[in-house]
Order: C-alpha cells, then structure tokens, then sequence
C-alpha cells in the first residue's frame, strides 16, 4: 500500500474517517486483550511500531540482532514473512527467494537466522529448537500470540505519529496510550522533528540511518524507485550521497515487480544515460537475471548512545 496524504495532518478526509479509525483502534484493544500471549523458554525482543507505513524497523531489527551478538548472545529473526509463500521454514538465502519468503526475511537473514512463520509462538518455538538464545521479532507489536519480554517502539522522527488517528482516517495501528503502556522503550529514528521524546513517558533512545559507505559514483546521474512504507526518505539518502536524481518511481509497500515494469526501468535509465538505484529490501525482489542492471544504497542504524542501549538491553534480558 502506499501512505496516503490524509495520513500525515488533521484535514477533512482524514475528520470524515474518523468513526472508522476508532473503531479499528477498539478492535485492537480488544484483540489484545482477549488474547493470553504464549511464552517460550527464550527472551523475545519485539521491534515495532504504532504506526502504518515505513519506520525503520528492519534495520533497527538488524542493529539490535547485531548488538546481541557483540555480546555473546545467539539471535534468531521470527517474522511472518509478508507476501511470501512458504511458512514454517528456516530461511536459506542461497535456495529461497522473496516470492516464497517475503522481501524482509531475505534481508534478516543476511545477519542471523530466521524463521518465518505467521504463528509467531510457534515461529519462536521452531527457533528455540534450532540454537536460538533470543528471539527478535521484526513488527508484529499488535500480535498477540507470544509473550514480549522486551517491545521497542520505532518511530519515524520525520514522520512522527502522523495525525494521530486510527486506520483509515490516520497511520495509528492502534491507540498511542495503550501501544505505550505495553512497550519498555522507545527508538526514535532520524530528528525528532515533533519533540515526541519528551512526552512519551518511556526511555527513549535515538538513532539514524546512513549509507553504509558512500556508493562509488560511476555515473552521477540516477533514477530512483522504492518499494517501501516512505520512498521519500531513500531518495533523501541518494541526494544527500551527492547524486543527481532524474527520475523516482514509487511503488506500493512490499510491491513484487512484474518484469515488464523492471524492463520499463531499464528503459528510461538508457534514455537518460542514468544509473538505477533501488534499496535492498527492492533488490531482493529483483529476478537475478536483470539484477546487474540495478544497483543498491546499502543503509546500516547508527545509535546516539550506544553503550547506553546496549546495558538497557542485556539488563531487560
């Protein structure tokens, strides 16, 4: 889906839905709390947020999975691989591709195992069978399937909570009193344009996304498209990585690519004597046989605080 524009300020749209966004909120709570979550033998760490739409959560999944490692710890990735077609598997990067396992399993993967399986207590059962001392699951925040030993809230500092209504009239998956009563913390990713920190009434800890090393300009001149929750912010990045961007192409969240649409890219870039970037959450999702004619802005979290999440974290534990 793509992040509609009645999302981001109170207007008429947004005021004539708003019957609706309340109701999807109360049905949240209720299924919340009718539902008696699961525990496993492993601490699990939830990663998600309060909102529709891109926040960072994948790569904030990826630098917490790398942050247990550092110390000593063995993390597994449960997610429910959205769009994907197999379940209960261990995700093999070599054998699977996205259509079977969704796009953000594939990225989990690069750093630790991952299971996908849209039961999450029986996803971090199947983890726990296979060597896993810690759980991280990518979303599933409103899932309440498995006990949560630990929930961090991600939030785009850009973005913030849009114009704090529910699903549809705004991005709210559920009421903001209630999602904070049930996380331990807050990661704010990028500036805090909306001065939420002070008001959450949770630790907050505050990151940023950069590029992982500036991308070798063989040619300056790009195209650019996204298939995620907030393309604006990608083509942010490739600007602010000095490249000049003619075009950009957006496409709905988890969007798989017909390769007629792909050829169509292709086709523009040699027009315009243009590079084509994408991010690697896209790439994946790229058939292998046209992906040299593609190239990827790689983006890695980098924590204000480091050493103080990192002592929150093992002390949650």
């Amino acid at each position: 889906m793509y992040t509609p524009r009645h999302w981001k300020n109170v207007n008429l749209l947004s005021i004539l839905l708003c019957p609706l966004g309340w109701l999807y909120g109360l049905a949240t709570a209720l299924r919340l709390a009718f539902h008696k979550p699961q525990k496993v033998s492993a601490p699990v760490i939830c990663v998600g947020n309060l909102t529709a739409g891109g926040t960072g959560k994948t790569p904030v999944s990826i630098a917490l999975a790398e942050l247990l490692q550092k110390n000593g710890r063995r993390p597994f990735f449960v997610t429910r691989g959205y769009g994907g077609s197999l379940q209960d598997i261990l995700v093999e990067p070599d054998r699977h591709n996205a259509a079977q396992t969704g796009d953000e399993p594939l990225l989990l993967a690069r750093r630790a195992p991952v299971v996908v399986n849209h039961r999450r207590f029986d996803g971090a059962q199947k983890a726990v069978s296979l060597g896993a001392d810690t759980i991280v699951m990518d979303d599933g925040f409103q899932n309440p399937a498995l006990h949560k030993d630990l929930s961090f809230i991600v939030i785009d500092g850009e973005f913030g909570l849009g114009n704090g209504f529910c699903i549809p009239a705004g991005p709210l998956r559920e009421f903001v009193s209630r999602g904070l009563k049930r996380a331990q913390a807050v990661i704010i990713v990028g500036p805090d344009k909306h001065n939420l920190a002070a008001g959450l009434g949770l630790p907050v800890f505050h990151a940023r996304i950069e590029p992982n090393r500036p991308p070798a300009k063989d040619n300056s001149r790009v195209i650019a498209f996204a298939g995620i929750g907030r393309p604006q912010k990608f083509y942010k990045s490739l600007a602010d990585c000095g490249f000049e961007i003619l075009k950009t192409f957006d496409f709905p969240d988890h969007h798989f690519y017909k390769e007629a649409e792909l050829l169509e890219l292709i086709a523009q870039a040699r027009s315009l004597k243009a590079d084509i970037y994408t991010t690697s959450k896209d790439y994946v999702k790229i058939p292998a046989a046209l992906r040299g004619s593609f190239k990827v802005l790689e983006i890695s979290v980098v924590w204000d605080e480091p050493e103080r999440l990192t002592k929150f974290v093992m002390q949650c534990l």
